[in-house]
């Protein structure tokens, strides 16, 4: 399912839809880049000019152009339709809280929030990206080892200029690991730094419930949400693991056309083989069985699949051995009977 059109700011408002001029997009895009807010004011007294403080904290929030595209993720049909809904929430939000009355019931429905969970490297931070290029909008990476302070109270201040660029700049706010920051609040608080952590929680909250912008969260561990973030969201969707035909997919775009060999490869034995993987575990295959392809001499160096299932074999033992990650058992090649030989080095 494609999601078509692009998104692009009005007048007060970021919910407006065009059919995709591009130079409108590029244009506020532009914009984006060399962003010229009005002057930073404080979120406690609004009107009042922020301190030097406020505005250093809010400078260490810089607004980038998205990195990925919906053409190049690789996602089933089930969950592209979930992200064509949370688009339709975006491009009709005159129509549905105002003509269709949805703010009497969703008063918080001024601003979107989505969530997206499931287990590391199926391309959770791609899709982010990629809404974010589809809606035309550059995107503010925060997180909670950037705004995580020693000092009690800076935390929440980090919270409130991470909302406030994003307000200010009209960018996509991106919390990645999400879990750090909405995670369930302490209720046997015991030092000063468990208090920090219950503000923390209070002032995402509060900032959450001010916002009018698009906020996107990512996270591994979605189980450890406090459940007052897990109904303000508006969405959650899971990205899930591949399955065979996505495996597929992703193969078949990793390898280039270009690589010795690539025309004789059997993919179907690397989609088997990669049973049970994410993409960015397919990723880190094929980047290290190129690598050292490409240390071969050249009269050698064709791609054959052994290859690519020797580095299979490696990073499936990393998921077993380092990451405690259980996968699927396939039949394994000894590490010993390597189909390279010895690198160069």
């Amino acid at each position: 399912m494609n999601l078509p059109g692009k998104l692009i700011e009005e007048k007060d408002s970021i919910f407006a839809m065009t059919d995709g001029n591009a130079e409108q997009v590029s244009s506020r895009r532009d914009g984006a880049r060399n962003p010229s807010p009005p002057p930073a004011t404080s979120g406690d007294a609004p009107g009042k000019v922020a301190s030097k403080q406020e505005e250093n904290q809010m400078a260490s929030f810089v607004p980038r152009e998205p990195l990925y595209s919906f053409a190049q993720v690789i996602l089933p049909d089930a969950v592209r339709t979930q992200f064509a809904t949370l688009k339709s929430r975006i491009k009709n939000h005159r129509l549905l809280y105002e003509e269709w009355e949805l703010e009497k019931i969703d008063p918080q429905g001024r601003h979107i929030a989505f969530n997206l969970y499931g287990v590391p490297g199926t391309g959770k931070t791609m899709c982010v990206e990629a809404l974010a290029d589809e809606l035309g909008k550059m995107v503010i990476d925060v997180n909670y080892a950037e705004i995580e302070s020693k000092y009690v109270g800076e935390t929440g201040k980090n919270i409130t200029a991470a909302f406030k660029t994003a307000s200010e700049t009209g960018a996509l706010l991106f919390f990645d690991e999400a879990d750090s920051i909405l995670g369930r609040r302490m209720t046997n608080v015991t030092q000063a730094a468990d208090h920090g952590v219950n503000v923390a929680r209070a002032v995402m909250l509060k900032q959450l419930d001010q916002f009018e912008g698009i906020v996107a969260f990512a996270t591994n561990l979605s189980r450890n949400f406090d459940t007052a973030f897990v109904r303000r969201i508006a969405q959650h969707i899971e990205i899930p693991l591949p399955d065979e035909h996505g495996r597929d997919a992703i193969w078949r775009k990793m390898v280039s056309p270009k690589v010795p060999g690539h025309d004789a490869l059997d993919w179907a034995q690397l989609v088997k083989e990669s049973e049970g993987f994410a993409g960015g575990d397919i990723k880190n295959a094929v980047v290290n069985t190129l690598a050292r392809l490409a240390d071969m001499d050249a009269d050698t160096r064709i791609a054959r699949v052994e290859m690519f299932v020797e580095e299979i074999r490696l990073v499936e033992n990393a998921k077993q051995n380092v990451g405690n990650v259980p996968i699927v058992k396939i039949e394994e090649i000894p590490l010993d009977k390597t189909v390279f030989g010895k690198g160069k080095l």
